[in-house]
């Protein structure tokens, strides 16, 4: 197989995407030009309605980005520090990045070979853990990851946190509108945060976020630390918060794309249903539970000779990304917590052999079968 210089392939399509809403993204964009309440305006509490909805939580609470999302969620919970909170070190850096932001101590649990999720029995062997060691960290809460799109396994992950008194914050941010046990995303645990980057499933032109509860008290505490811990007015500031708004325009664009979310679910299914059935004697492609249904956000495969088909995609035009070369306990970042190559050996070798293709709901067959072809021939040499 050669390349074709004329092939151009997207990572992420977001012009295809585009195109199909054009006319109607443009009204709605010129809505918020025309009113000009252009942070937390109508659109906002529209979006925040029309999120709660499709989740199936009472409240939905926009903000600026994903990280923001955690940061709030974990703030309006009370995490301080002294607090220790269950995170997977094969994941972005934000999950636990926030958690060391509110002063707490992120502890890593490692993942399920199969899933990439967070493992339930590694879970409770950490807590335990913990407990033995009696360093002065009180276990407080759990912050499990629905990696690439498929969701934690949030039955284990529940009855764990409700044997040692611990709450469940649901890292979304790469999993919205994806199914477990019948049930949306965002709908597990006490809480729950997503992330709307425009490379996300469902995304807007910048950055944006939202989170997820039934609880009217952390709802209440979520909409003042959103805007720099405000009570009566801006000026009464009854907590330390953030400035952590939506932007009109932002959610204006979400709604927009809401419209026709549940046909790019269907859409992304497909393209992964069919690389696993072109890839699948090849390489290892991904696993997804019976339990499970997965949003997407990657398509990412096993291999051995990963860097050698990474350069021969590229010889082709094909774009790869890897999601995550360096598990979180190896980043210097976390240096502090002492921990060493082989503490978490399920991520450190998910690490070294992940690879992400192009992902998409727009991906053509022909275009799937020129990657899976080059894939292949990659990995006879």
């Amino acid at each position: 197989m050669v390349s074709d210089p004329d092939r151009r392939i997207n990572f992420i399509d977001l012009k295809a995407q585009q195109s199909r809403i054009r006319k109607s993204l443009d009204a709605r964009i010129a809505t918020v030009l025309n009113h000009g309440s252009y942070i937390l305006g109508p659109e906002v509490k529209e979006l925040e309605q029309a999120l709660s909805r499709y989740v199936g939580t009472k409240h939905c609470v926009s903000c600026g980005n994903g990280t923001d999302a955690l940061l709030m969620s974990l703030m309006a919970l009370d995490v301080r520090p002294g607090d220790a909170i269950f995170v997977p070190p094969f994941t972005f850096v934000a999950t636990a990045e926030v958690v060391a932001l509110t002063g707490a101590t992120p502890v890593f649990v490692d993942i399920d070979e199969k899933t990439f999720n967070i493992s339930p029995g590694s879970l409770e062997k950490a807590i335990e853990g913990l407990r033995k060691k009696n360093n002065g960290l009180r276990a407080k809460g759990i912050i499990p990851v629905d990696l690439f799109g498929q969701p934690a396994d949030y039955d284990a992950i529940t009855a764990v946190a409700k044997r040692y008194d611990l709450f469940v914050l649901e890292d979304a941010a790469q999993s919205f509108g994806a199914l477990y046990n019948g049930g949306r995303t965002c709908s597990f645990g006490d809480i729950a945060a997503t992330s709307f980057f425009p490379a996300k499933p469902l995304g807007c032109y910048g950055d944006g976020g939202a989170i997820f509860t039934n609880d009217d008290d952390v709802d209440e505490k979520l909409r003042s630390i959103r805007v720099h811990g405000q009570g009566t007015d801006k000026y009464d500031n009854v907590r330390i918060g953030i400035n952590g708004r939506l932007d009109s325009i932002q959610a204006a664009v979400l709604l927009e794309k809401m419209t026709i979310f549940d046909d790019e679910l269907d859409l992304r299914n497909k393209v992964a249903r069919r690389y696993s059935q072109l890839l699948g004697q090849s390489v290892v492609t991904p696993y997804v539970s019976p339990a499970c249904s997965s949003s997407w956000a990657q398509y990412s495969i096993l291999t051995e000779k990963r860097e050698s088909v990474i350069s021969k995609l590229k010889a082709r035009n094909i774009p790869t990304a890897i999601y995550y070369p360096k598990p979180l306990h190896m980043q210097d970042a976390f240096s502090y917590l002492r921990h060493k190559r082989g503490d978490f050996p399920v991520s450190e070798r998910i690490a070294e052999k992940i690879l992400s293709i192009p992902m998409h709901p727009y991906l053509d067959n022909a275009t799937q079968d020129f990657i899976a072809d080059a894939v292949k021939e990659a990995l006879k040499n």
